[in-house]
């Protein structure tokens, strides 16, 4: 299981545009990518392709999540949903 954390950078945190711009992009992945609040057990992630999902977060600007995945180009797919969180969205 490949695992990297993200710092929410959307001034408005993970919600409406920044949360569907994710869940879009975890979607289209060929993984199951995961979300949860750093240092939350990894049983308790969330679905990163489910705006519902991430809209229970609740992850606000400045918060610390980590993203998992298994399989082949987990790694390459985790790093570019990171960068998807670690940019402001609302500021474009």
């Amino acid at each position: 299981m490949t695992e990297r954390t993200a710092t929410i950078a959307s001034r408005v945190g993970l919600h409406a545009r920044p949360a569907a711009i994710f869940a879009d992009a975890a979607g289209a992945m060929d993984l199951d990518v995961t979300i949860a609040y750093a240092g939350e057990p990894a049983d308790e992630a969330l679905d990163a392709a489910s705006i519902l999902s991430l809209m229970s977060l609740g992850a606000s600007h400045g918060d610390v999540v980590v993203l998992r995945a298994g399989g082949t180009g987990a790694e390459e797919a985790l790093e570019k949903l990171v960068k998807i969180l670690e940019t402001d969205h609302d500021a474009e």
